[in-house]
């Protein structure tokens, strides 16, 4: 190899290992508060809230979006619950799971004197103890309130998107008892009975949660619905849940726009959002599980999304916030970047993006910062949205890369691409 060439595999190396050591001080920080913490969107867990004498929506959505967008963290100051999230939960079984088999391995930076596979096992119950019931099968919500201007959520309404990484998380854990696999397998019965699968004439669509409005369409969530029918015919080989995943895909195929990626919703006014990062990413990652495990229908569309998807990244490795705002830089939107392009085999952007993260965003004790603005960056953590999420893209970007392979996860077989 030239000098260049051993240059480059050094640093890609120690980003490894770096990664690792990381991997290794985010779980134990989130162990130690056994996977409790704030969230994105818990206003109305405030004790203060609840202590009103009164239950009235634009209150709800004052404390809400006041907590929610505050330049500082004020979740102690409204006395804020701290819970344990069901999608981070899943999250975080499934790193756990990952490490374990890494560990298992003599992989670098790794911890063995901790018992991952138990951390898994524990996470995964608990998502079997707390799901959401009533349904036709397995699924579950954010556990706490969400304030719209249409509805109020409850704790356990369930939505596909809280629901993916779970399912994907019982079946990584089929290793450990192959029941969790059979539980996975109903939460095909929720994407098509509960969100309401149906038919329209470019394919078909999915509710994003049970109480959806029809004056739009979600396309993220339906991308999410699509990738969890094909992470369970991935591991069954049931060809209806195919054949239902390919129709739903088809239908997000027909709304990437010229540019490549995706708005938010359909019709894009329905939104505030445009074609922001990391939802571009969950469609972006939902197309590659699919040529992973079903085939290549999809492949000039995944090029041009791909395309479009680095155009939201800057050369640093810098998440823009969407396809017109650089800032502000979040957490989350790092976490994909590192999933999608680890899953199109780019890793070395995937690592690129890692090193911008940890350098911006990453506090040193185990704990990631929420966002790094132009002026005021967020520099508070919350449990699902940073620790869960990086922890993820961590431990998946190091089991592809050591070739470790997991039921319900993509194949590690990926190499650097050519894209």
């Amino acid at each position: 190899m030239s000098e260049t060439t051993d240059a480059v595999a050094v640093d890609a190396t120690e980003t490894v290992r770096r990664m690792s050591r990381t991997l290794r001080e985010t779980l134990a920080y989130s162990r130690a508060r056994n996977y409790v913490g704030w969230d994105y969107c818990d206003g109305l867990s405030s004790r203060l809230l609840r202590a009103l004498p009164v239950d009235n929506k634009w209150v709800n959505l004052a404390f809400q979006e006041t907590i929610k967008r505050a330049p500082v963290n004020v979740r102690p100051l409204f006395l804020v619950e701290r819970r344990r999230n069901f999608m981070s939960t899943g999250l975080f079984a499934a790193a756990n799971l990952a490490v374990d088999r890494l560990a298992a391995g003599d992989f670098p930076e790794t911890d063995p004197s901790v018992d991952y596979a138990g951390e898994a096992r524990h996470l995964v119950d608990w998502l079997l103890d707390n799901q959401s019931t009533g349904y036709r099968g397995f699924c579950g919500g954010h556990k706490h309130r969400i304030q719209t201007l249409d509805t109020l959520s409850h704790p356990a309404d369930p939505s596909v998107v809280s629901t993916a990484p779970p399912v994907r998380a019982l079946l990584a854990a089929s290793t450990l008892d192959r029941e969790y696999a059979t539980v996975a397998r109903t939460a095909a019965d929720f994407v098509v009975e509960d969100l309401r699968y149906r038919e329209v004439d470019d394919g078909a669509v999915i509710d994003y949660h049970t109480n959806d409005a029809d004056e739009y369409y979600t396309i993220n969530a339906g991308a999410i619905g699509a990738r969890l029918l094909v992470d369970l015919y991935d591991h069954f080989g049931d060809a209806d849940l195919r054949d239902r995943a390919t129709a739903i895909l088809d239908h997000v195929a027909a709304l990437q726009t010229d540019r490549g990626g995706w708005h938010y919703r359909d019709p894009p006014e329905a939104s505030h959002l445009s074609m922001d990062n990391f939802h571009n990413g969950f469609v972006v990652e939902s197309f590659l599980r699919y040529e992973d495990a079903v085939g290549d229908r999809y492949a000039d569309t995944v090029d041009d999304a791909l395309a479009f998807y680095r155009t939201m990244f800057e050369d640093s490795g810098a998440p823009r916030w969407d396809e017109s705002s650089a800032y502000p830089r979040d957490v989350h939107a790092a976490a994909q970047g590192i999933l999608t392009f680890t899953y199109a085999g780019e890793h070395d952007l995937a690592r690129r993006i890692f090193d911008w993260v940890h350098e911006e965003l990453y506090a040193g004790d185990g704990r990631f910062r929420f966002r790094k603005g132009r002026v005021v960056s967020k520099r508070y953590t919350l449990m699902r949205w940073c620790q869960a999420w990086m922890a993820y893209a961590m431990a998946e970007h190091l089991r592809v890369v050591a070739g470790v392979d997991l039921p319900g996860l993509p194949s590690p077989a990926v190499a650097d691409s050519d894209r």
